[in-house]
């Protein structure tokens, strides 16, 4: 699936340890016009391929234009991580494009009072009318964006009233805890309604192929120009009323596929901020101090190797526990994420807590892999195939051989598959894979959030596994929807205990999400969706 709140990690071409030494002579000089302390110069590996991350086909590099072009009702509030780094708050609203919002003393519905001053980049004042077609869009647009606006119980376009030109309510079909904090993601932003139907037709009434090149929004920058492939440039809208006006008034994105060069141009001072580079990297860039790196372990994030329960062999519990007593763990750890993740192996047997990601109890024990590879019925071995994007070739691979080497010595033979990753969400979807390598990450840090897309029944795009258990529907639902928090904390450690024992998927780690940047540089602000705020930041 891409521009999701998930995790599609992304490319890095040049692999292991090539630094920036051997880079400096083919890395690009750009020029700096005058007013540099007013313009964020950000090498990226991969630009947006769309301007609507709504539409079919959009990548991760999107959810920033989103974010960053067009306003939503609500957003998060920041707070502070014990390390300094700033976060955004899971647990805090905060008002944008509605300047207050209250909850009916019923809890069945929430209005939502706009900014009468707020108006879109092309002068139209925001009203009402734009949220209820831009909420209207999403969940009737279908795939990605309706399923997430349905994880917040926004189903439907009846529930979405205007009730005058500043004023906007939402009805709620159930009381749900997510539906506010859904809100706040990338999903429902503001679309200038007239412009965009202007452009629609009969058959794409939602204005699909118009806003793919086309930006209708009203945040706080706008986009200049778009190069697909090369340069993405904002620019500051400055009668942008949904917060303070940034300082940063240009931003030039430059698409540079070349991972040492995007490092040299850093350490050399020719760019302001970059990310996506190899662990090793960041490792060796986190020692040689030139440039500062802020790291966040990712919430509600997992790498993980998804086991296909639906089909043979991997339906047998016996044989998908063996799999994950055979997962060399400590040599991944180590050898393929150089320490830039958090281990999710070796816990304890008995789920204590209500949280997650947590370790899973297993650890690499052969001998019990192989006891269990007997009791499956598999003594004598078998042959699969381990399947990766080559997008995360960078530790996909040696996490990859290290897993079929381990493999091998319990008798599983798992030829590794390469899938580009222009193809890697598609072929997902077709749930076929027998064993995959993927890595994802929720928006909203909820463990029931985390198990709604990848271990219902509903079998959501995301349930790689095709994991299929009505007790685990059961518990999820219960702490999706319980306002007992007792019942909460239970169901939450039931449902990860159950998985624990169906090992649906074997995790391995918590990913880091690092990013470096000139130490002038003050205001990076980690996201969930882990694009920058340009709305944050200031350089010194």
């Amino acid at each position: 699936m891409s521009a999701s709140p998930f995790d599609i990690s992304r490319r890095n071409v040049v692999l292991g340890g090539l630094g920036a030494a051997g880079m400096t002579a083919v890395a690009p000089r750009f020029v700096w016009a005058q007013g540099r302390r007013e313009t964020l110069l950000v090498v990226q590996e991969l630009g947006p391929n769309s301007l609507d991350m709504q539409g079919v086909g959009s990548n991760q590099t999107v959810n920033g234009l989103s974010w960053n072009c067009y306003d939503r009702l609500l957003t998060y509030a920041s707070k502070t991580l014990p390390d300094g780094t700033i976060s955004y708050d899971r647990e805090k609203l905060a008002p944008e494009l509605a300047e207050s919002w209250e909850v009916a003393a019923d809890g069945m519905s929430c209005t939502f009072r706009l900014r009468k001053d707020a108006k879109f980049h092309d002068g139209t004042p925001v009203t009402a009318k734009d949220v209820k077609w831009s909420f209207d869009r999403a969940v009737k647009v279908g795939g990605f964006p309706t399923f997430q606006m349905s994880a917040g119980s926004l189903e439907k376009p009846e529930q979405f009233v205007v009730v005058d030109d500043h004023t906007f309510r939402i009805d709620y079909v159930r009381k749900d805890k997510m539906l506010l904090f859904n809100v706040a993601v990338v999903v429902p932003f503001i679309i200038n309604s007239e412009l965009a139907k202007k452009n629609a037709t009969a058959e794409d009434p939602w204005a699909l192929a118009w806003l793919k090149t086309n930006e209708a929004g009203g945040g706080a920058y706008r986009i200049e120009s778009w190069k697909p492939g090369s340069e993405t440039v904002l620019a500051r809208f400055d009668d942008w009323k949904s917060g303070p006006l940034p300082k940063v008034k240009r931003v030039i994105a430059r698409d540079v596929p070349s991972a040492g060069t995007r490092r040299a141009m850093l350490e050399r001072g020719d760019a302001d901020i970059s990310s996506g580079f190899a662990p090793r990297d960041f490792e060796q860039i986190i020692k040689e101090g030139k440039v500062k790196v802020s790291g966040v372990p990712i919430p509600n994030a997992l790498w993980y190797v998804a086991l296909n329960s639906a089909k043979p062999p991997f339906d047998n519990v016996k044989l998908r526990q063996a799999v994950a007593w055979a997962m060399p763990y400590e040599q991944i750890q180590s050898s393929a994420f150089f320490g830039r993740a958090v281990p999710m192996y070796g816990g304890a047997t008995e789920v204590s807590k209500p949280v997650w990601p947590q370790p899973f109890p297993y650890v690499t024990d052969l001998d019990k892999a192989r006891a269990l590879m007997k009791e499956a019925g598999f003594e004598s071995g078998l042959e699969t195939t381990l399947s990766l994007d080559t997008g995360t070739a960078t530790v996909g691979e040696p996490t990859a051989i290290l897993i079929q080497e381990s493999l091998a010595k319990i008798g599983i033979k798992a030829a590794i598959e390469k899938i580009p990753g222009a193809n890697w969400r598609t072929t997902l979807n077709k749930k076929e894979l027998p064993l995959a390598l993927n890595r994802f990450s929720g928006w909203l840090d909820y463990p029931e959030y985390y198990f709604y897309w990848n271990f219902h029944g509903n079998n959501s795009i995301f349930n790689i596994s095709s994991y299929q258990n009505k007790a685990m529907d059961t518990l999820i639902d219960k702490a999706r929807f319980t306002a007992d928090t007792a019942e909460y904390d239970r169901c939450v450690k039931d449902f990860i205990a159950l998985c624990m024992r169906d090992v649906p998927v074997v995790p391995l780690n918590q990913p880091i999400h690092d990013v470096a940047m000139q130490k002038t540089i003050s205001g990076y602000e980690f996201w969930f969706h882990r694009e920058p705020d340009y709305r944050q930041f200031a350089k010194g």
